[in-house]
């Protein structure tokens, strides 16, 4: 068990210090793994950690150094992000996550006194459609749900053939319900009109087409758009469709965590986390990265994203059709992330901070 706990944080380490390359070193090469958007059982129980906050001054110091070496890591070839992790033995570290393995000396063992982790994760892209449809459920995710629907499930724009998953219930002020999921999925990359229709489940499991009467679940209310550039500043890929209390309900199917809290929590370092999606259902994980910069290829272009949270589970906890999905604490269910990316492994995923996600529209999450 010692030796299984030290393999797994050896490979979070590794993981998060990918992101963190000196501007002095290079790296190439092709993208082997790949990180990708998921729009479209849980699996290992992840070893006891003391959480380390953003709030730590060792991981500040940390975050400060990331951040002062992150604009010319992100220009190298082959770098596609960086993020403030830990070290095997627990110190914050820089983490540098590259397309393929960099040569013997190409990145530094420390940063300004700070030790520098590499992650060969491969290139960060969107999936805009599932690939495969779940195996050995219970629930099956991507089916139609009787009204009102679960979150964690199956949905999508009419205006294209893909599914990604229903994140929660939110509300605002005036006690409207909104279903809230990615921006790729509702506003398909900016290009969806206000008040176009959202169903589920989404059109990739109903075959293309609107196969019930009762499909539609809302409207696109409002989006952050997406600006797809290495020099931007992306913080949110989200979306909100206006839905109702008789459409939507506001936990997962059975065979998930239930109702989520309403009172959210910033990620930590180490902080154990859980997810319920569109295709992999019930996933726990680990979060490994903080503070990530990341480059995203969608297929509209490579968007990058900063401030993001990264997490890692040793089996896949995210992939084609999750894009969505609420990243809650685990126990606890307080909601902690919206997630939209992960490699094609499965095994990393990258989460929007969600308090900045529920500022952005205005609305709080409707749980317990």
């Amino acid at each position: 068990m010692k030796n299984l706990k030290r393999f797994l944080r050896y490979e979070i380490g590794l993981i998060i210090f990918i992101l963190a390359i000196s501007a002095n070193y290079g790296i190439g090469g092709e993208s082997q793994i790949g990180v990708v958007i998921a729009k479209i059982t849980r699996d290992t129980v992840v070893p006891e950690e003391v959480v380390l906050e953003r709030i730590n001054q060792q991981v500040q110091a940390a975050v400060s150094v990331q951040n002062r070496h992150t604009p010319g890591f992100m220009s190298l070839p082959g770098v596609v992000g960086t993020a403030t992790g830990l070290t095997e033995d627990g110190r914050p570290a820089i983490l540098v996550f590259t397309k393929t393995a960099a040569g013997k000396g190409v990145i530094p063992d420390s940063l300004e006194g700070v030790p520098v982790v590499t992650m060969v994760s491969g290139a960060i892209f969107a999936m805009e459609k599932p690939t495969a449809k779940p195996s050995a459920v219970r629930v099956d995710p991507t089916g139609y749900f009787k009204r009102p629907v679960p979150i964690g499930v199956s949905t999508g724009s009419v205006n294209e053939c893909s599914s990604g998953t229903i994140g929660a219930r939110v509300k605002d002020s005036s006690d409207n319900v909104y279903a809230l999921s990615n921006n790729h999925v509702y506003a398909l990359e900016n290009t969806a009109p206000l008040g176009i229709a959202v169903l589920q489940p989404g059109l990739y499991d109903t075959t293309c087409i609107a196969s019930y009467s009762d499909q539609q679940i809302g409207t696109l209310s409002s989006y952050e758009s997406i600006i797809f550039s290495t020099s931007a500043s992306n913080t949110i890929d989200a979306a909100i469709a206006i839905s109702s209390l008789s459409n939507l309900g506001n936990s997962t199917p059975s065979n998930g965590y239930g109702t989520p809290r309403s009172a959210t929590v910033s990620g930590g370092l180490s902080l154990a986390v859980q997810k319920y999606g569109r295709t992999t259902s019930l996933t726990r994980g680990t979060i490994t990265g903080i503070n990530a910069t990341v480059d995203v290829s969608y297929s509209s272009g490579v968007a990058r994203f900063v401030d993001q949270i990264i997490v890692y589970s040793n089996k896949p906890f995210i992939q084609a059709g999750d894009s969505g999905s609420l990243l809650v604490t685990e126990p606890g269910k307080n909601p902690v992330g919206l997630l939209f990316a992960g490699s094609s492994s499965g095994k990393y995923a990258v989460a929007n901070q969600i308090d900045l996600v529920l500022s952005r529209f205005g609305v709080t999450i409707d749980g317990e």
